[in-house]
């Protein structure tokens, strides 16, 4: 019998398999967006609510990986982790533990979760306001965090982290679990942003067009937008309030 990556990697944590075979473009049905850059293309394939995968010309990195192993499965392995926070939509040890049986990526979460880790599986932690650096690639840790009375206990300040990512051709913002702070709202030269929005735990989506519009984009995807107790977010609604920034959108929950 053949043996496919995504068998491999489906069980990994039980066989420690290590071989992979060639990825296949648009893998597992995630259609990515390109964007074309003097410095290479970038394609970003969303795998769920706020998990995706980017690729970049110097490197394959997961966001916020979640779910089951099946769903990277047909995607090649990652160089590099991010992690923004704890919350188990954003953080899965177990999920991480099947990654890493195949692949040996570098991994970057807020303290929190860099304490956190799964037995023998190392993060480089990096605090609020701090940088990293990853293959010649600058890394800023941007606080992440509510700011309404009644949210402060889902994300305190000073615990989880955003990112922006100084990609050439295509310096990237990723939101992580926040409201529409004044960290955020003063981010200068995005290309693209990744915005979450969804109810109570962060921000609703006239409040995330408002700071998108002041630090604006060139791109933006509304991701995380479905909530709890009718907090869901409409990101068409998002989108439509927009002013210069182009929305772009991802099949975060299983959309044609």
């Amino acid at each position: 019998m053949q043996l496919t990556r995504r068998h491999l990697l489906t069980t990994a944590a039980a066989a420690g398999a290590t071989t992979f075979l060639p990825w296949k473009l648009h893998a597992g049905g995630h259609l990515p967006n390109e964007f074309k850059t003097s410095s290479g293309l970038y394609t970003v394939n969303p795998i769920g609510h706020a998990s995706f995968v980017m690729d970049t010309p110097s490197a394959r990195i997961y966001v916020d990986p979640v779910g089951e192993p099946a769903q990277y499965a047909d995607f090649p392995e990652p160089d590099l982790i991010l992690i923004t926070h704890e919350h188990g939509d954003h953080f899965a040890p177990d999920l991480l533990t099947a990654l890493t049986q195949t692949a040996d990526p570098h991994i970057i979460a807020n303290p929190a979760v860099a304490g956190m880790m799964p037995e023998g599986i190392e993060a480089e932690s990096i605090a609020n306001g701090e940088s990293t650096d990853f293959r010649g690639t600058k890394i800023d840790a941007i606080p992440a965090y509510n700011i309404t009375e009644d949210r402060l206990n889902f994300h305190p300040q000073g615990r989880d982290n955003g990112y922006v990512l100084n990609l050439p051709g295509l310096r990237t913002y990723i939101s992580g679990d926040t409201e529409d702070t004044p960290e955020m709202r003063a981010l200068e030269n995005i290309d693209l942003a990744f915005v979450c929005m969804n109810l109570p735990f962060t921000m609703g989506a006239e409040a995330a067009a408002s700071a998108v519009n002041e630090f604006k984009p060139t791109y933006c995807y509304p991701y995380h937008y479905r909530g709890r107790d009718n907090g869901t977010q409409d990101p068409e609604e998002f989108a439509a309030m927009l002013d210069g920034v182009e929305a772009k959108f991802g099949a975060w929950y299983g959309e044609a």
